[in-house]
């Protein structure tokens, strides 16, 4: 699975997925399943290497694709402060999300790609491809394919080739993945509100799967000032009360996190994009794993009835059904230009903004609020 080789010139595939990615691999499984002939492409190394994501599953993304309990932790609530300190629980009856080792998920959905029959090949970079009437030939590697999807991605190189959409809007992320600390409650994503520290999106401490997972983001420019994460600031604001300091780092990742809405065009004859390529990340919350396996899944059986069936061509039904994100995309950009921490500290747990979290975080649920206030526990900013 890891590291194959190409000896043969030409080696046809009805399906090539361009990123072994959390679209990349179901979409290849999915089609692998329903009985394409598929290989994978990815220029990382191995499976799980040089992951960028927190890879909090929320329980959508869980009614969609049962991962191991094993490389999990259940997490009920979300922890909202504000700017001084003080708190808010939020939680619904029913919901939860998932704290992953993500790197071990990814290399479970590749073991599972495989054994639906998807060839892998690891240390396999996509640079440049030529489309004819019936395939797609993949530059540098003797391969073709009779279609090909991009999951390669924020910065997809599937995308630059063949002129579709790009991502132009991004978060910028900084993460830091600690021993496991038992000064983080384990019952609560702890989301940090503050316009100083995270201008246009937020920070956060996720009691993770043996491990503390402690990451900021922003976004990325407003009004042509370019922002970068001071991630160094708010380890000191928070570390009175995690004692991060007194930790273990495991390891440090960083990158772009698009937060535009979906991307135009998404396709072109015999190519598509899905996941981050796609645009398919939400612009408020930025999350992205639910819809990467939804849409994956989706794309990946899209395709095989169109190669197989004369189904309806792949690109025009998934600009049809991937969603446009119109009202959170208008959301992010007022977010984006940060309101001052004096107005989120008076406002942020008004009832008002409260059912607004609590419809944030858990969307339909939200109707079934379940919310308490509480005194300081970090020192203002």
């Amino acid at each position: 699975m890891v590291n194959q080789q190409f000896t043969n010139n030409d080696r046809l595939y009805d399906l090539v997925v361009v990123g072994a990615s959390f679209a990349g691999l179901i979409a290849a499984r999915t089609a692998a399943h329903r009985g394409l002939k598929v290989a994978v492409l990815d220029a990382k190394p191995e499976p799980g290497a040089r992951v960028r994501t927190t890879g909090i599953l929320v329980k959508e993304a869980v009614d969609a694709c049962d991962i191991p309990a094993a490389l999990t932790r259940k997490i009920p609530g979300v922890r909202l402060y504000a700017p001084n300190g003080c708190h808010t629980d939020l939680c619904a009856p029913g919901y939860y999300f998932l704290a992953t080792d993500t790197p071990a998920i990814m290399r479970w959905l590749a073991r599972e790609a495989a054994r639906a029959g998807a060839d892998l090949f690891f240390g396999a970079r996509f640079n440049d491809a030529t489309i004819t009437q019936e395939h797609v030939h993949i530059h540098g590697l003797s391969l073709s394919a009779r279609y090909l999807l991009g999951a390669d991605g924020a910065k997809s190189q599937v995308a630059q080739t063949f002129g579709l959409g790009r991502n132009s809007e991004f978060l910028i992320g900084m993460e830091t993945e600690y021993e496991e600390t038992p000064t983080v409650d384990p019952d609560f994503l702890h989301c940090f509100v503050d316009s100083k520290l995270a201008p246009g999106y937020l920070g956060w401490v996720v009691p993770g799967a043996n491990m503390t997972q402690v990451g900021l983001a922003v976004s990325d420019s407003l009004f042509g000032a370019n922002r970068k994460p001071d991630f160094g600031a708010f380890v000191n604001r928070i570390d009175t009360h995690f004692a991060l300091s007194n930790c273990e780092v495991r390891c440090k990742r960083a990158g772009p996190i698009p937060c535009g809405g979906l991307v135009s065009p998404l396709s072109t004859h015999r190519v598509l994009l899905t996941g981050d390529a796609a645009g398919l990340v939400s612009p408020l919350t930025a999350g992205g794993i639910r819809f990467a396996f939804q849409y994956g899944r989706r794309a990946g059986s899209a395709i095989a009835s169109y190669l197989q069936d004369g189904g309806a061509d792949p690109g025009v039904l998934m600009a049809q059904e991937y969603p446009r994100f119109a009202l959170k995309t208008w959301m992010r950009r007022l977010w984006s230009a940060a309101p001052p921490n004096a107005i989120l500290n008076a406002t942020l747990f008004t009832p008002p903004m409260r059912a607004l979290a609590q419809w944030i975080y858990f969307q339909k649920r939200a109707a079934t609020e379940t919310t308490k206030t509480k005194k300081p526990r970090l020192h203002a900013s």
